[in-house]
């Protein structure tokens, strides 16, 4: 009982806070009125009222809003004498005005509560959509760290073409960041089948090259529409090293406990997920170290290309700025991965214009690797499997 008394209380309050700013017009333009004596009439200008309440109240607070102002306008319009014959067809003039606008502020405002109201109905649709699309993963991933950032710039929108997802499977956690190429519903559904199909490939495909076999038959089985998938996909299966592959994605930034970087550039690049019967080969990964305070830093397009200046001025510079940001995963990824986003913003004026996922990962320092039950992948440490 004292929960449903609170919410009373808090929506009666909500109620006179939303009143407050008609009434408060009305009290001015009366008292303006009462000041300037019965020479000036400035009872006309209740006719703000209506429409003012209408942006804010319900049709029948306008209802009640508008009522108050009418009984004034009487009032006032006897005060400044009107109720002389001579005067009244100005009297009703503005009292048949202030009627009219009084009933289309009510319409006006029903239209504003159904539309908001379908508004928040979209909205919530879309970030259920966003939570079984980009299900956000944890703190921490098995033995990973991470933190994550992901913002459509589709007007009103949660989700877009980029993508993003960490897994711990029996071989080791896997990563994947991706960006569809186009807009809209369509790089939507593409992101939902290339996600949909690393969730179940990184736990049957033992290496990182099966996994992209799987994904490219997903993508040309279901999506028609011809879209292609830029994408990085990692593998954190030995304590000392990761497994890289790249398919025509943003190359990741790795950024040492001393705070040097160095962007890890693919050896042999593979064309993005959907267009591999285009080309001649398969796709082959690569491995390079990675070590406890180490902190790889995965992202899209929308992240290096954001631009100062509206759009006209230079790139952001992801490599220089990173690092500093990171402070080689000696904070908490979260913390880390706040601070490379905020710097973004500021960036690009407060407002990304294209889509923009950010994926930081470091080694968890107190937990060692758990050892796995898949095989070992054959390949050189530091060279492609």
């Amino acid at each position: 009982m004292t929960i449903r008394n609170s919410d009373t209380t808090l929506l009666q309050t909500r109620r006179w806070v939303r009143m407050s700013v008609p009434l408060g017009v009305i009290v001015l333009i009366a008292a303006t009125d009462l000041l300037a004596g019965r020479e000036s009439y400035l009872a006309s200008l209740l006719a703000v009222v209506p429409p003012l309440a209408a942006l804010t109240l319900s049709p029948l607070e306008v209802i009640g809003a508008s009522a108050i102002g009418l009984v004034l306008l009487v009032a006032l319009s006897r005060f400044d004498g009107l109720e002389d014959p001579a005067d009244s067809r100005l009297f009703f003039g503005t009292l048949i005005s202030y009627i009219a606008l009084s009933a289309a502020s009510i319409v006006i405002s029903h239209l504003r509560i159904v539309r908001t109201r379908h508004l928040v109905a979209v909205s919530t649709v879309a970030e259920a959509a966003q939570l079984a699309l980009l299900r956000p993963p944890g703190p921490q991933v098995g033995d990973i760290r991470l933190a994550a950032r992901y913002v459509s710039a589709a007007d009103s929108a949660k989700i877009g073409g980029d993508l993003y997802g960490v897994l711990d499977t029996p071989f080791g956690v896997r990563a994947i960041i991706g960006d569809v190429r186009g807009k809209g519903l369509a790089a939507v559904q593409t992101a939902a089948v290339v996600l949909g199909a690393f969730r179940e490939a990184a736990y049957d495909e033992p290496d990182l090259a099966g996994v992209a076999r799987r994904l490219e038959t997903s993508v040309l089985r279901h999506v028609t529409s011809g879209e292609f998938t830029t994408a990085l996909l990692v593998g954190f299966r030995d304590p000392e090293l990761i497994e890289l592959l790249h398919c025509g994605h943003v190359a990741p930034l790795r950024v040492a406990p001393d705070g040097t970087a160095q962007v890890l550039d693919p050896p042999d690049p593979w064309v993005p997920i959907g267009l591999a019967h285009l080309a001649e080969g398969a796709p082959l990964t690569w491995r390079v170290p990675f070590r406890q305070g180490d902190v790889l830093l995965l992202c899209t397009d929308g992240v290096v290309e954001a631009r100062q200046r509206n759009g006209e001025g230079p790139f952001y510079p992801l490599t220089e700025r990173a690092p500093a940001l990171v402070a080689g995963g000696a904070v908490d990824p979260e913390e880390a991965v706040a601070r490379v986003y905020a710097d973004l913003l500021h960036h690009a004026g407060g407002e990304l214009r294209d889509d923009a996922a950010l994926l930081l990962l470091a080694r968890d320092a107190d937990t060692p690797s758990p050892e796995r039950a898949a095989p070992e992948c054959a390949s050189d440490d530091q060279g492609r499997s």
